[in-house]
């Protein structure tokens, strides 16, 4: 089957999708994406993602000239044309094609707006959760709007690279005090010795995880002990479990922080049970 992405109005096959030479996004990450999870064929948690789509591109002022019903038909229909059942759907909005210069075009063209769908191995993710990642910390070097989802992801491209070098899956980035602030494409969360669960509160320092919020409901639902606050590495590093969410893993446990076991080293019961009942408390669409 050839894959589908749809480009400013238009399903095209894979290999013929393209925009300007001179998209916004492509010469200056002048654009915003949202990423959401595909369950069984179903879009997950999408009220969310459109209003943080939306506090993005208001952040930018980037108009957008495509209603939020519209936007979900874009992508239901661009999930059903590349028939996945597991995997994720993607959706970017630059400011358009315009003349190479930093200002913003007056008057702005119209936006440009992508959604491509994949694919992925559930089972892949699912071996992860069972054995539990490693991740490595270092200094985040990113701008201080976090808050808005932009394309502008070297830093973490960087970081995810030495990652991997280093053998691990993550890269958990710390301020400037010495504080977690959250992955280089994940929430980072913490269970302390007494069952509290910790994650840095909201801010413009950190992206307003879409699962993030759902672990919240999660957790206020079921009764666990929470705390919005700062952590440090030394708490991370001694945490009794530590676990990142994500759109495209849901919760993950961390089992090894910089080389040094977490807990007893494998996935810790509370992380796996929010990673099970997860969907229970997810929105559908």
């Amino acid at each position: 089957m050839t894959r589908q992405v749809y480009v400013n109005g238009r399903y095209l096959p894979y290999h013929q999708a393209g925009v300007h030479v001179e998209d916004r996004g492509f010469q200056f990450a002048d654009a915003v994406y949202e990423v959401c999870e595909v369950h069984n064929s179903q879009i997950i948690d999408f009220p969310r993602h459109l209003a943080r789509l939306r506090h993005s591109l208001d952040e930018l002022d980037i108009v957008l000239s495509v209603g939020d019903g519209a936007l979900r038909h874009i992508m239901r229909e661009t999930v059903r044309r590349n028939r996945v059942r597991f995997g994720s759907v993607y959706l970017q909005v630059s400011r358009g094609k315009a003349k190479r210069d930093f200002p913003f075009p007056t008057p702005q063209g119209p936006a440009t707006l992508v959604c491509l769908a994949r694919a992925s191995q559930p089972e892949r993710i699912a071996a992860l959760a069972a054995t539990g990642i490693s991740i490595i910390t270092e200094p985040d070097p990113r701008w201080q709007r976090c808050d808005i989802k932009t394309v502008m992801l070297l830093p973490a491209v960087l970081a995810k690279q030495r990652a991997m070098t280093a053998g691990a899956h993550e890269v958990w980035f710390v301020d400037n005090d010495g504080q977690v602030t959250e992955g280089a494409s994940s929430t980072a969360w913490i269970v302390a010795s007494d069952k509290t669960v910790i994650t840095r509160p909201l801010s413009q320092r950190i992206l307003p995880g879409v699962t993030r919020a759902t672990v919240l409901d999660q957790l206020n639902a079921d009764g666990f002990s929470l705390q919005e606050r700062a952590f440090s590495v030394a708490d991370a590093e001694t945490a009794r479990e530590a676990f990142q969410t994500s759109a495209s893993g849901t919760v993950l446990p961390v089992v090894k922080i910089n080389g040094r076991a977490i807990g007893d080293g494998v996935p810790g019961p509370l992380t796996l049970t929010l990673r099970q009942r997860f969907h229970k408390y997810a929105a559908v669409t």
